[in-house]
């Protein structure tokens, strides 16, 4: 199916020229039959399927969520809520799973709580750009000690800028620990970029290989960092020890056979 297609006519639910204390966007929601859709700046970051709510949209989700294969995580914190597609896909997962998401726009909460969570996901929502919030352990320590996955799908930082660079993947990496997992949506960088990101990664990381994927037909490319004892070379071919329903972890198996490894 070309998602595209099906959003190509909607009709607009709500439009706003959002100028948050600590972020800002033109911020529009839109719809039609059987999608809802939020965009930042005309560009669209989330697709939800309003039949079924918690079913991932986009192929980027898939290649994100790929960590579930080899881990039941319990305690996970994702920077960045945006419309919510991750949030409800989890919630729907597991009943064992609290997911903390940090965001920076009040009116992307706002939406999401409006117009992207009509399951009411159990979701606890923190008002905080990301870095800021990891930095400070008073605010961040209580969910952190405890954490099994990083997932970051709000990486705005200019890659090219090395000490930029260097500093908010520091900030990540030093959240984890050698039993936790991160993973990071590059939604349109360059080659250089790319390989900016993989590099300090590399010489940041201690109990940890990192892996990437280009997801086909689309410019995102997506980084894990995952700790060095999960056998990721070998994946089970079962899902006795994953969340994943049969199909999906079948699926999700077809997709990490084109991991590449620094």
């Amino acid at each position: 199916m070309q998602l595209t297609k099906h959003i190509e006519k909607g009709q607009l639910l709500y439009l706003s020229q959002s100028y948050d204390n600590k972020c800002s966007d033109a911020i529009s929601i839109s719809e039609n039959d059987y999608y809802r859709w939020i965009a930042f700046d005309d560009v669209i970051q989330s697709v939800m399927h309003k039949r079924k709510p918690w079913q991932l949209t986009l192929p980027h989700q898939t290649a994100i969520l790929l960590p579930l294969i080899f881990s039941k995580p319990e305690n996970i914190i994702e920077l960045g809520l945006g419309g919510g597609n991750i949030a409800r896909y989890l919630s729907h997962l597991s009943t064992d799973i609290s997911l903390t998401s940090i965001e920076c726009n009040q009116t992307v909460i706002d939406s999401f709580r409006q117009y992207f969570n009509p399951e009411k996901a159990k979701v606890r929502i923190i008002h905080n750009r990301a870095e800021i919030w990891l930095s400070d352990k008073q605010l961040s320590e209580q969910l952190t000690d405890n954490l099994d996955w990083l997932i970051c799908d709000v990486y705005q930082q200019q890659l090219t800028d090395f000490k930029e660079t260097i500093k908010l993947l520091d900030i990540f990496m030093s959240t984890l620990t050698a039993e936790s997992c991160l993973s990071i949506n590059l939604p349109d960088s360059s080659d250089q970029e790319i390989n900016l990101c993989l590099t300090v990664l590399q010489q940041l990381q201690t109990h940890h290989r990192i892996v990437y994927f280009h997801v086909p037909n689309y410019l995102n490319v997506i980084i894990h960092v995952l700790p060095e004892h999960w056998s990721i070379d070998y994946p089970s071919k079962k899902n006795k020890h994953s969340y994943l329903p049969k199909r999906i972890y079948s699926h999700a198996l077809k997709f990490w056979r084109h991991f590449k490894e620094i």
